[in-house]
């Protein structure tokens, strides 16, 4: 495409596309808020996988949010197509001056070409099969990610640099609202429990990905020492079987009474959760991200994946703690695990007592 030069406020409505997990959509938040700072009347859509849909739901930045179902391949050659072309004939309908896309997903190359935008952006793709039709497809290109070496935050937010927007139009904060709904759930199942706000901890150790988790005794003897000290633990995790089974290794091992909501919670109402919380303690996942973005201090537990890249995105003024070995100088290796193997040994042999002092310079 011809690249024309970018005017903030030439573009009425503007298409993110953001087709990748729910910690990676999370982060995509300041995007959207940093559009809507620097042209006030646009209005600013977004797409995203339905599953990830959470993430986005009721940011105040946000004019609409259209859907991608990981299952519509499922059903059928023609039921998905109907739902392509659905999907299609809404956005188009919409008539985008502008398309932000923030992944190296073919299928935002195509859709910028069909919807035809003003301006469009995306990052580059060197070396990637296709890189002439890639380059082709947008009007602008930022450079991508090299070696982890900067937050996703930061590098999504080169999208917006590269069309000219200078650093007074960037809003750099990591917004999302769990709704009433999920604050009401919540309210009332700490008033169940017996647990104030601001007076316990959410501890949620799981992932996924097993080769990001911290050992399930650590987990136990960490919500043990909180115990000592007169504070309550909330456990929580994704209702995928191998999650609620570390869950319940966990229970296993504490001496202590502690609450467990694993599996029970919305993505909402985890937001709504950790929004009570006094302290948040987790590894590199989604709920960690949600934590850092509720406003409340956060201790992320880092192994082969990179904290550079994927740390807590805390609010300014709100204190966080990354915590990881420095006995291994491979770390962060990017990979599943040691010899891609599952299992990280620069986790395995994390010490409880590092992660602690953690949590006691926090609490």
């Amino acid at each position: 495409m011809f690249k024309v030069p970018f005017a903030a406020n030439g573009v009425r409505r503007a298409l993110v596309i953001k087709l990748r997990h729910h910690g990676d959509v999370l982060l995509t938040a300041p995007v959207l808020s940093s559009l809507k700072r620097a042209a006030p009347d646009c209005e600013v859509d977004a797409l995203v996988y339905a599953d990830t849909a959470p993430m986005l739901e009721g940011h105040p930045a946000l004019s609409r949010l259209f859907l991608i179902d990981r299952n519509w391949k499922k059903q059928g050659v023609a039921a998905q197509a109907a739902a392509e072309w659905r999907l299609l004939s809404q956005l188009r309908a919409r008539k985008y001056d502008l398309v932000v896309h923030l992944s190296v997903h073919t299928r935002g190359a195509w859709l910028t070409r069909l919807l035809r935008p003003r301006w469009s952006v995306a990052p580059r793709r060197a070396g990637h099969h296709g890189e002439r039709f890639w380059d082709a497809s947008f009007t602008h290109l930022y450079p991508a990610q090299a070696h982890g070496d900067r937050h996703t935050v930061d590098t999504n937010l080169d999208s917006l640099r590269t069309l000219g927007l200078h650093p007074a139009q960037l809003d750099l904060r990591v917004v999302m609202v769990p709704g009433m709904e999920a604050e009401v759930r919540i309210s009332l199942l700490l008033a169940d429990q017996g647990l104030v706000s601001g007076k316990f901890v959410h501890i949620h150790p799981t992932s996924r990905w097993s080769f990001k988790c911290w050992p399930a005794e650590n987990v136990a003897a960490l919500c043990d020492r909180f115990a000592e000290k007169g504070m309550s633990v909330v456990l929580t995790a994704a209702p995928d079987p191998r999650e609620l089974d570390f869950i319940a290794k966990v229970l296993a091992t504490t001496k202590f009474e502690t609450v467990n909501l694993a599996g029970q919670l919305s993505l909402k109402e985890l937001a709504a959760l950790t929004q009570r919380a006094r302290l948040f303690v987790g590894v590199d996942s989604a709920p960690m991200h949600i934590a850092a973005a509720m406003n409340i201090p956060v201790v992320a537990i880092f192994g082969p994946s990179g904290e550079r890249e994927w740390g807590p995105w805390c609010h300014p003024g709100v204190e966080h703690r990354v915590v990881s070995s420095s006995a291994y100088a491979c770390r962060p290796c990017g990979r599943a695990g040691c010899n891609d193997s599952k299992i990280s040994d620069c986790l395995i042999n994390l010490p409880v007592k590092q992660v602690w002092t953690a949590c006691e310079e926090l609490y």
